[in-house]
């Protein structure tokens, strides 16, 4: 007895199997994570350091440099990458593809603790589970034309940021044109130096008159009282009133010497979304997180986070990156709907009889239900690559069935009975099926035993092509018997004569003339045969060595980030008033759904002369090809004097951490700054030279002005 003949006797059990594989797999698609393609970005992490005030060269000498020290030991770090620009400090840490994050962090901040760094340092690092160089998953927008900027920026900061970063899966939450409310004190030197007063008396007494310190509490016999004084300043009014010294016997108020202001405490900061100020909040998941899965619990959040807003507050979505990834897992879906129903009538045209249809047909779906169900089990995605791994096994799957009938068939045609036919065909042609799938099997092998990225990227899409063969496998080593031997019937099936006669009448007789012919032909001119495949192998080895190659194509998701770069000397003013023109330049073009910008030196743009764009494109069906709309952007920014504009299209897989405007980025390490600085515009130069490459630039910001005080010492000690 075969192993089939268990199957064939037992109908009804194999058919309850058969029925949980389906359950299972309605399951296991339910549960199926969404994403656009599979997880293969490595573990990241980034330390930003604020030390306001200090230049990038300060900034390289007191916080990058120990930092870079601690943070260099630990194991598993593949790849650190460092920027010092003025007042911050941002160090990306990569490390190896299986290295647990969690595990990462803690000696993250075990080398943030021993590291030796300034003890005037403001605000200590802190550290982000996030790859710098992913674009955000979803941006919102927060405008008002009622409430002032600082405020509707304070309820971003305050509110909004801290709730959206308690969502799983979420990174990091910026906030683009984070103007945070302050007092802000502008000295008049003049009048400070005829009192007789400096800037560091000013400091000493701001200081003492802003205490923020326990007060302790009165313990009596039977009442307790908590002391509380009035020792924090609130308001620039407070502060203006503060006596900072005395002269003469006059109190010298802090309004004598300087213009006190309820403002902002970084006024180099400003943020747009379609030409109207905004604060924007750039929200970043983690690395390894789910995007749909992630942005579907942000959107759930936002009627509550709404509620809390003032009615003057609007609280929009910019940008959706799970738009386009929804849209193209959906469209996959379908080609995978439209390839099992082409599979299913091919089989039809050429067995032409209905339930010799249906039972390879049934092959399908619940060979495809039950690698959903194992693809559940396993943790993997329902993405691009695994859908159309789904859609190339459809049209593996039926052919067990397929040999697994024909061969039952001829039993039928010889006379014996359904369930006999089934057992002697099931038992001989067994083994067959088992080779055919190891033989496919073995095919993937090199996908699956394939290292670095590319390893895990067709990882998945392996697994799932294995996965469904050996499901079709087991079907047709199971049900299909079982149903051939009680739904074939001899008889049911056209006999041998019968065929003769079906052949030679109408479309299937011609074609099987032409095939006939076609062979003979074929075998008369052997010769001409081989030297015609010969000639197809030479063609095809030519072909691909002349093809161009590349990991993948470049997607267009319909975002576009793009970086305006002007003059390393441009002051705020400028540089706003230029950003806001090429952002107007930008919404006039056709293409563009949206316009959003940002400026301000911080953990995206690293320098005041460099501002962050991001457009949201039109749907496909309403603009042109990403290539088209990519230059007429370009040509609409070309007339704007004084800046540069570098479009980047957002992607669904980031497989670099680091934050470039280009597309390519290269890495040039030297001991000596000033060599480097010097070397560094020579490949510059040199690399603009080649005509396939276009939007050459580097993030080596060493040309703009600055005062240099050289201080005498010796004259300074003897002044005191």
């Amino acid at each position: 007895m075969g192993f089939s003949s268990t199957f064939i006797r037992r109908p009804i059990a194999t058919s309850l199997l058969m029925a949980a594989v389906l359950l299972l797999g309605i399951i296991g698609y339910k549960a199926l994570p969404v994403s656009a393609l599979p997880e293969i970005e490595a573990p990241s992490l980034v330390v930003s350091t604020q030390y306001p005030g200090a230049s990038a060269t300060t900034i390289a000498t007191l916080v990058t440099t120990p930092l870079e020290q601690q943070l260099g030991q630990i194991s598993g770090l593949t790849m650190m990458s460092s920027n010092s620009a003025a007042g911050l400090s941002t160090i990306t840490l990569q490390f190896a593809m299986d290295s647990n994050l969690d595990v990462a962090s803690q000696d993250v901040q075990s080398a943030l603790r021993t590291a030796r760094l300034p003890n005037s340092l403001p605000y200590p690092p802190v550290y982000n589970r996030v790859n710098p160089a992913d674009a955000p998953i979803i941006t919102l927008a927060l405008t008002s034309d009622s409430v002032p900027l600082r405020d509707v920026n304070n309820y971003a900061d305050s509110i909004l940021s801290q709730r959206l970063a308690q969502v799983s899966g979420v990174g990091l939450v910026s906030i683009a044109g984070n103007v945070r409310p302050a007092v802000r004190v502008q000295v008049d030197p003049g009048k400070l130096a005829n009192l007789g007063l400096t800037m560091e008396d000013v400091r000493s007494a701001l200081t003492q008159a802003n205490v923020n310190a326990a007060k302790g509490s009165l313990n009596g016999a039977v009442q307790t009282y908590e002391i509380g004084t009035n020792d924090q300043l609130q308001s620039a009014a407070e502060y203006a009133n503060t006596i900072i010294a005395y002269k003469n016997g006059a109190p010298v108020k802090l309004s004598d010497v300087a213009t006190v202001v309820d403002g902002v405490e970084n006024d180099q900061l400003a943020a747009w979304a379609n030409g109207k100020p905004a604060v924007l909040l750039d929200i970043r998941r983690q690395p390894g997180a789910n995007i749909i899965k992630t942005v579907d619990q942000i959107e759930q959040t936002l009627p509550e986070l709404r509620a809390v807003l003032p009615a003057g507050i609007h609280l929009s979505v910019f940008a959706d990156r799970t738009i386009t990834i929804r849209a193209s897992v959906h469209d996959v879906e379908m080609t995978l709907l439209i390839a099992i129903a082409l599979v299913v009538a091919v089989i039809f045209v050429f067995l032409r009889r209905l339930w010799a249809t249906i039972i390879p047909a049934v092959a399908v779906p619940l060979s495809l239900m039950g690698t959903f169900a194992i693809m559940a089990f396993a943790g993997f995605s329902l993405d691009n690559l695994s859908l159309m791994a789904l859609t190339v096994a459809t049209g593996f799957v039926v052919d067990d069935a397929i040999v697994m009938i024909e061969n039952i068939v001829r039993y039928l045609e010889q006379g014996k009975e359904g369930r006999d036919a089934a057992e002697i065909g099931s038992r001989e042609i067994g083994f067959t099926v088992l080779s055919l799938t190891v033989s496919l099997i073995a095919v993937f092998l090199p996908l699956l035993l394939m290292p670095g990225v590319t390893g895990r990227l067709f990882h998945e899409f392996a697994w799932v092509l294995t996965i469904a063969v050996a499901i079709s496998m087991g079907v047709s080593l199971t049900l299909t018997p079982m149903m051939c031997a009680y739904l074939l019937k001899p008889g049911s099936l056209p006999t041998g004569d019968e065929e003769a006669m079906e052949h030679r009448r109408g479309f299937y007789a011609r074609m099987l003339g032409w095939y006939e012919s076609s062979l003979d032909w074929v075998l008369l001119h052997r010769r001409t045969t081989i030297l015609v495949a010969a000639a197809s192998v030479a063609v095809t080895v030519l072909l691909y060595m002349a093809i161009p190659k590349d990991l993948l194509p470049e997607q267009d998701t319909g975002l576009i980030t793009g970086v305006v770069q002007a003059d390393n000397d441009i002051a705020f003013p400028a540089m706003s008033k230029a950003t806001e023109t090429v952002s107007a330049a930008l919404r006039r073009d056709p293409a563009v759904a949206g316009v959003a910008a940002f400026i301000g030196a911080g953990s995206i743009n690293p320098t005041l002369n460099q501002g962050q764009v991001s457009i949201v494109l039109k749907p496909r069906g309403q603009r042109g090809s990403l290539d088209q709309v990519v230059a007429s952007l370009q040509k609409d920014v070309a007339g704007v004097p004084g800046v540069e504009l570098f479009l980047k299209p957002v992607q669904d897989i980031t497989l670099d951490t680091t934050v470039a405007p280009t597309e390519y980025q290269y890495a040039i390490s030297e001991v000596d700054p000033t060599d480097l600085a010097k070397n560094a515009q020579r490949v510059v130069q040199a690399v603009k030279q080649l005509p396939e490459l276009a939007d050459v630039s580097d993030n080596l910001a060493m040309n703009g002005r600055a005062l240099k005080l050289d201080i005498d010492r010796t004259a300074a000690s003897r002044l005191g």
